[in-house]
């Protein structure tokens, strides 16, 4: 595995708004840079703890039966964990004889731990030798957009991976933020004002205003 450092592992994990960094590295598909991989595209990015591992098959699964959803949204998928390439392809196979379901987005063979380190995804709090349930949002830009962690015990929520995509992707559309528990369909907020001018625009506007710094409004 090559990385874009020079071959040395940043001590400081990746934030948000951090260029996303690059690698090369064996998976699923081959060998692949991730920015060529994901030029053009936002990527979905998620590491998991072991191949052949209940919690981790669930999430998998979950994830390839999710692959429409993702291709409608210009989105690709990648995943990591610190296995073997010929592990990655004997599980990939073993779930789709038992069940049906096939990994067909790359998945990072990690032996030597370079890019669980690279990405902040080992956490000797929780192990040592097993990458948490990290996601990555990632934009066509290669800005990491948002992170979330998860335990090795607890499974991720599906439902919320793809509610923080469409939320981020309609942010970066109508230039605009969302509320709590914001839904495809609702109202978004609208950024408050930063000048008088802008203030009494807004005093004059049909947006629903809680009061003149947070006001919502339907997006078209």
């Amino acid at each position: 595995m090559e990385n874009a450092n020079n071959g040395k592992i940043p001590t400081v994990m990746p934030r948000i708004g951090d260029p996303a960094p690059d690698f090369e590295a064996m998976t699923t598909l081959g060998k692949l840079r991730f920015s060529d991989y994901a030029r053009g595209h936002w990527v979905i990015f998620f590491s998991h703890p072991a191949d052949f591992t209940p919690v981790c098959t669930t999430e998998m699964s979950g994830f390839a039966l999710e692959k429409k959803f993702f291709e409608e949204r210009n989105t690709k998928l990648m995943g990591l964990s610190i296995d073997s390439i010929h592990s990655h392809v004997a599980w990939v196979q073993n779930v789709r004889e038992k069940t049906g379901v096939l990994f067909d987005f790359p998945i990072v063979a990690d032996l030597d731990m370079s890019v669980a380190k690279l990405y902040g995804m080992l956490q000797p709090g929780e192990s040592e030798t097993a990458a948490v349930r990290a996601v990555f949002f990632i934009d066509p830009n290669f800005t990491i957009r948002l992170i979330m962690y998860y335990p090795l015990n607890v499974g991720r929520n599906m439902e919320e991976i793809k509610r923080a995509l469409i939320a981020l992707q309609t942010a970066d559309q109508y230039k605009c933020a969302m509320p709590l528990n914001w839904k495809p369909g609702e109202k978004a907020i609208v950024p408050p004002p930063k000048t008088l001018d802008e203030l009494n625009e807004r005093l004059k506007s049909d947006y629903e205003m809680v009061d003149f710094y947070l006001a919502k409004c339907e997006l078209k």
